[in-house]
């Protein structure tokens, strides 16, 4: 029995664009996401998350 990915979706970032489980490979994308929309904010998820880890004083190495 194969693996169920039908509700993994991705963000290629050689392509800058959603795709499904069957794209490029894992090292070029983002995710798994549960839905396309959700992958579309992969490039704003990280970036959200880059600066909430820059401004954690618990992980302040200046």
């Amino acid at each position: 029995m194969a693996d169920d990915h039908s509700n993994e979706w991705y963000y290629c970032l050689k392509h800058h664009k959603v795709e499904p489980y069957e794209g490029d490979k894992a090292s070029e994308r983002l995710g798994p996401y549960s839905s396309p929309e959700e992958a579309a904010r992969a490039l704003d998820k990280v970036q959200e998350r880059n600066e909430a880890w820059d401004n954690d004083p618990n992980w302040n190495d200046d």
